[in-house]
């Protein structure tokens, strides 16, 4: 990759990914910045917009001492590589920063809309990590146990802990890989998945207690779906990363193939998690509603009460389930 190769020791490296990051849009920039350290490059920072907070399961990752906050980044890069974001919007006070001179992307996201002056986008990939670990072979950067736990890390949080269909044996021959620079992936997965507040445990309980189930939603398909308010957070004293694990005990609901959580941001503003089990490409619902992701897994910025972002969800549902055929 001569964007990389070309450098001098001297040039200043920005990496950024996306707002509210996750394991594989963190794990995919630390590791990769951890590996061009190896070759050479020492000016190097990353970062993210919005809030300058690292959730706490992922606290302590290798390469962590790379992380500045935005506004605390040199104005002027050499190259500015982008992680895991599937448009500019993901991007949000630092979209600037991709209009410098070179603006490497490295994604997965098949909504992915294209930006970016070299794109290495992948829409087969489970992961932005399992690009990125293909972008530091081609660059002979070898693996060590700190770049391996970041890319461990994204690759176990964007599978699922290697449950959900992206998980195919290549994905397995990459963790094989990952973990014989002699990893513990048990100590990896209690940290990540398996460590959370008692505080934060109740206030999964109050969520989910809200949980509602709409069995005719998308055609018959079924639609699960549940709130998180700026309140509840308070009221339990948690910060809002401890809500990103709620969907996926929605997503369980046997009668509905989409699962939706709203996460209060403001007033009347909202994050909205959505999953499907297959039936429903969730991908298409979102990126109607001005988000992005995959087929089983998207998300997007919602304006409104409760109602009127779940009542803009209904009405796509049929975009994403191709005119909403009941199940047999």
């Amino acid at each position: 990759m001569a964007a990389v190769r070309g450098l001098p020791s001297t040039a200043r490296v920005l990496l950024i990914c996306h707002v509210n990051p996750d394991g594989d849009a963190l794990g995919s920039m630390l590791g990769f910045g951890l590996g061009l350290r190896k070759l050479g490059l020492s000016r190097i920072s990353a970062t993210f917009p919005g809030r300058f907070e690292v959730p706490l399961p992922l606290a302590g990752m290798p390469g962590e001492e790379l992380l500045v906050p935005a506004d605390g980044v040199e104005t002027e890069a050499d190259l500015v590589v982008c992680f895991d974001a599937a448009s500019e919007s993901r991007l949000g006070d630092l979209l600037d920063r991709v209009t410098r001179p070179v603006t490497l992307v490295l994604d997965h996201h098949a909504s992915n809309t294209g930006f970016g002056d070299i794109r290495l986008v992948d829409p087969a990939a489970a992961a932005t990590s399992v690009v990125a670990e293909r972008l530091l072979a081609l660059l002979e950067v070898p693996l060590d146990a700190r770049i391996a736990e970041c890319l461990y890390i994204a690759l176990t949080t964007d599978t699922g802990s290697f449950r959900f269909d992206v998980t195919t044996p290549l994905v397995h021959e990459l963790a094989a890989r990952l973990l014989a620079t002699g990893l513990r992936p048990g100590d990896i997965s209690r940290r990540v998945f398996d460590t959370r507040p008692y505080a934060a445990i109740r206030l999964h309980a109050d969520v989910l207690s809200r949980i509602r189930l709409e069995p005719t939603a998308a055609g018959g398909l079924g639609l699960a779906w549940t709130y998180a308010t700026l309140a509840d957070l308070e009221r339990h004293g948690q910060r809002p990363y401890v809500l990103e694990p709620l969907i996926d005990p929605v997503r369980c609901t046997a009668e509905a193939d989409v699962a939706c959580l709203l996460k209060q941001v403001a007033e009347e503003e909202w994050a909205v998690s959505l999953r499907s089990k297959g039936a429903v490409d969730v991908s298409a619902v979102a990126v109607a509603l001005g988000g992005g992701g995959h087929r089983l897994a998207a998300g997007f910025t919602g304006y409104g009460s409760v109602d009127e972002v779940l009542a803009a969800v209904r009405a796509e549902l049929p975009r994403g389930s191709g005119g909403g055929a009941a199940r047999g």
